[in-house]
């Protein structure tokens, strides 16, 4: 006898993740193009929606606080560059487990620091941009000497110690106690052993072949000093000095600041005013080189800044005194007229004491007092 067996509906199976997932990014069937439609669409919408409006994961569940805004994203709080004034410094990185009383390193002093003053404070007006002047071979030239001052003089200070030299360079370039040119102020005694304005140019400094990266860092700040930048920091500079030494002038010019590890400074009175760095620039740039040494260093031809500011106070001195009582000379007379004279018969010596107009004619010109009267 056969027992019929009970007939069992059964559950239709589940996909798994998997084939559902393949069956989600499948785009080979007759619905490939809303698929693709819906998908482009839930990508899109987290890229259109405003800032104000994405939620923050909540970790521990609660409802993310609204971020605020940063000092320097306020409007009209902000200027360029205000974010680096809101940025911590990096802490202090340790050497070791401070639990183990290993503490923190000292902080690296390499001596360098900023004190120049403030624009147009204590020290005096800025310098007038730097006009270039001259042919293409004088620009040439002149780029090329203010790069290799910058380098051998600071290629390992910052940019801003860089500058500072620039303008010291172009600061002496506008006085008329020093050449006016780039070329002739780097390279301005040169042909001594020593007493050279820029020591690299008589120390042996140039057989030192320059690194690459540091050059066209140093002739980047010469491109831009040449094309009229101007370093406000040390004004009209015309001296500076590395920080472990002090020359012996050092007390009888103006401190202007330090920048890095170069102390700068200006003349006090009359050379070290504006209206002395006047002239003008023309080119005429000599070769980018040293001059040939000289075996015979007369004593005294190194240009002193003090002897050099009171050379040109002398000169300014001289100068209006003579403007002052100038006289024009005599006129020169061919020797006919110096035989009549000369200029004493111009100087009209004997003219009459009276007048020889006559007794009728004394009220001529004037109102008749009476009308109808004679």
């Amino acid at each position: 006898m056969t027992t019929a067996r009970p007939s069992v509906t059964r559950r239709p199976r589940r996909p798994r993740l998997n084939e559902r997932l393949r069956g989600l990014f499948a785009f080979d069937g007759p619905h490939r193009g809303r698929r693709l439609l819906a998908l482009a669409a839930a990508m899109a919408v987290p890229a259109m929606a405003a800032p104000g409006e994405w939620a923050t994961l909540a970790l521990d569940g609660a409802a993310a606080k609204p971020a605020q805004s940063m000092p320097f994203e306020t409007p009209g709080d902000s200027f360029p560059g205000s974010a680096f004034f809101y940025l911590e410094d990096l802490p202090q990185v340790r050497q070791g487990d401070p639990a183990l009383g290993d503490e923190a390193p000292p902080p690296l002093e390499t001596g360098a620091h900023f004190d120049a003053e403030p624009a147009f404070g204590p020290a005096g007006p800025a310098a007038r941009a730097f006009f270039a002047n001259g042919t293409g071979l004088d620009k040439a030239r002149a780029l090329q000497c203010m790069t290799m001052a910058l380098y051998y003089e600071a290629a390992n200070e910052p940019t801003e110690g860089q500058r500072a030299v620039a303008q010291v360079i172009l600061n002496r370039v506008a006085h008329p106690s020093y050449p006016d040119s780039v070329c002739g102020v780097v390279f301005q005694g040169s042909e001594r052993r020593t007493g050279c304005q820029f020591s690299f140019t008589c120390d042996g400094s140039l057989a030192r072949k320059p690194a690459r990266a540091t050059w066209d860092r140093a002739r980047d700040v010469a491109v831009s000093s040449l094309a009229g930048y101007v370093h406000r920091g040390v004004r009209l500079a015309t001296h500076y000095h590395a920080t472990y030494v002090l020359p012996y002038w050092a007390s009888s010019l103006h401190n202007v600041g330090t920048i890095g590890l170069h102390t700068f400074y200006k003349w006090r009175g009359v050379a070290g005013r504006s209206d002395a760095f006047a002239s003008r620039y023309r080119g005429g740039e000599p070769v980018a080189a040293p001059h040939p040494r000289s075996y015979a260093d007369p004593a005294g031809s190194a240009p002193d800044p003090v002897v050099l500011a009171q050379a040109y106070e002398a000169a300014r001195r001289k100068a209006a005194i003579e403007t002052a009582v100038y006289v024009s000379p005599p006129p020169s007379y061919s020797p006919a007229i110096e035989a009549r004279g000369g200029d004493r018969i111009y100087a009209a010596e004997n003219l009459p004491q009276s007048s020889g107009v006559k007794a009728e004619y004394a009220n001529s010109g004037r109102w008749i007092a009476q009308p109808g009267g004679t």
